[in-house]
């Protein structure tokens, strides 16, 4: 008879930081089924200790998980990957860049912490303004290239693909574009290699330069509507944290538009900017250079000189 309490490979997750993005994203994670064992970090060890319980009675109904509830630094050890979700969040009248000062003050308390006991661990940065963070937080880590990401343009990529979707009935995952460069205001479409089933973007008679210019507006306008009526976007990011999550655990090496610390593609270094990435369980295995048009490049170069302007709030 087969052994149905066979183990899981091990795969160990750490939510650090508990506010909305980091507890749906744990909801996200723990029915997709996609860690053996989910740390809850917060500063506040009765929020912690809250969220554990509701969430693990939800146990009976997904892939059994052990839950830990901590403010110990020392229950880090041994993660595979930190989720760090932690920091200020976007308020109405905000832009993401608005909080560079605030939130880095926080890396600068905890990422170190975090290395000291999870020296093997991936870092995925959720905290906005995403890029600078990432920056920050892979210059603080000191871990090898690769190992510490942001979620990156994910998400502006998923609402630009429904965007377009809307134009021809056909089904968002079938769209090939990206949103990339900066997650935020200055991210910009690559429209030069976008496809649909293989077919170019602009050549479907649906689909006129005037609908690509929409959906792009609404994409980079989508964070500032959510927030304004309800506070807060947080399914949407964790839903694509946990697409991100899913990749590493299975080691599926998919291609996602990811923030991490550029090393010269397109004359860039020394900057966290998204472009399509390699993910495996080892993280980000490499960055795609993509045949940028020269608009896109011109775009990309605008992003970058975005996000360098913020650097000496760090």
């Amino acid at each position: 008879m087969l052994n149905l309490m066979l183990k899981r490979e091990s795969f160990k997750v750490a939510i650090f930081g508990l506010g909305r993005v980091g507890v749906t994203t744990a909801y996200a994670l723990l029915l997709k089924g996609l860690t053996s064992e989910l740390v809850l970090f917060s500063r506040d060890i009765k929020k912690a200790e809250g969220e554990k319980a509701d969430l693990e009675h939800g146990l009976p109904f997904y892939p059994r998980t052990v839950i830990t509830a901590t403010d110990n630094y020392e229950d880090l050890s041994g993660c595979d990957l930190v989720i760090f979700t932690a920091g200020g969040a976007q308020k109405p009248g905000q832009t993401r860049l608005d909080l560079t000062h605030g939130n880095c003050d926080i890396l600068k308390q905890t990422i170190p912490k975090i290395v000291k006991h999870a020296p093997k661990t991936l870092i995925l940065m959720v905290t906005n303004p995403l890029d600078i963070m990432t920056l920050e937080a892979a210059r603080l880590a000191d871990l090898p290239e690769g190992r510490v990401f942001g979620s990156g343009t994910l998400l502006d990529t998923a609402r630009f693909r429904l965007h377009l979707s809307k134009a021809i009935m056909v089904n968002p995952t079938s769209i090939h574009a990206y949103i990339l460069g900066e997650h935020g205001d200055s991210s910009f479409a690559s429209t030069s290699m976008a496809t649909i089933g293989g077919k170019p973007l602009i050549s479907f008679p649906e689909m006129s330069p005037d609908h690509i210019k929409w959906a792009i507006e609404e994409t980079r306008k989508d964070a500032y509507k959510i927030i304004s009526g309800k506070g807060a976007t947080y399914y949407g990011i964790a839903t694509a944290v946990s697409h991100i999550v899913e990749s590493i655990a299975k080691d599926s090496k998919k291609i996602i538009p990811l923030s991490s610390v550029l090393t010269g593609q397109y004359g860039l270094k020394d900057i966290a900017l998204s472009l399509p990435c390699i993910l495996g369980r080892s993280g980000v295995e490499s960055v795609i250079d993509l045949p940028l048009s020269l608009d896109e490049q011109a775009l990309l170069n605008n992003s970058a000189k975005t996000i360098k302007s913020h650097l000496d709030e760090i």
